[in-house]
């Protein structure tokens, strides 16, 4: 049984993203063990590049906020899932500020194998996913991360608009989790 981290980006509470998150949590949980970090329920300040991480003990950052929770739970985690709607072809600002406070030496320390993505976005448009993609399989290369798949939602603008088939795919997104 796996250890499945979510870490939900969406600002919007309850909205299209956490909508999706759930139906992967319902697939996933049949096989793994998952949590949710919701990150609108979490304080967290953005990076500011002193690199103080890189020679204070245990490399803990030193800034006062819920990070140090979250880093907590990926040391747990062997899966992680991003889940953020798209905000100018880029996942969301609070989910971008965790990602970039991944720039500690702390992060060897996560077991973490497997990356996996879950993106909603209003557009249309073919290349709506493409730059957030491309970072994703950046990530997967440089930590030698196995893919554990996608689930982009296109044309989904309006809270709770989100598509049967589209919650359909994301469970099953969490039941090949094994």
């Amino acid at each position: 049984m796996g250890k499945i981290l979510v870490l939900a980006g969406s600002p919007r509470k309850n909205g299209n993203t956490d909508r999706l998150a759930d139906s992967f949590v319902k697939g996933a949980e049949v096989q793994n063990e998952v949590e949710v970090i919701s990150i609108h329920d979490y304080r967290i300040q953005p990076c500011t590049g002193c690199d103080i991480c890189f020679t204070r003990a245990g490399n803990e950052c030193v800034q006062d906020d819920d990070m140090s929770l979250i880093y907590r739970k990926l040391r747990d985690a062997d899966t992680l899932i991003i889940a953020s709607p798209v905000y100018f072809y880029g996942i969301s600002a609070q989910l971008k500020a965790v990602v970039d406070r991944l720039h500690t030496p702390m992060r060897n320390l996560f077991p973490i194998k497997k990356l996996g993505l879950i993106l909603v976005g209003a557009a249309e448009l073919p290349e709506l996913f493409d730059s957030i993609i491309t970072q994703y399989r950046l990530v997967l290369n440089f930590f030698h991360l196995e893919d554990a798949g996608m689930v982009l939602v296109r044309g989904v603008r309006e809270k709770g608009a989100v598509k049967e088939d589209d919650l359909k795919n994301a469970y099953d997104f969490g039941r090949s989790i094994i």
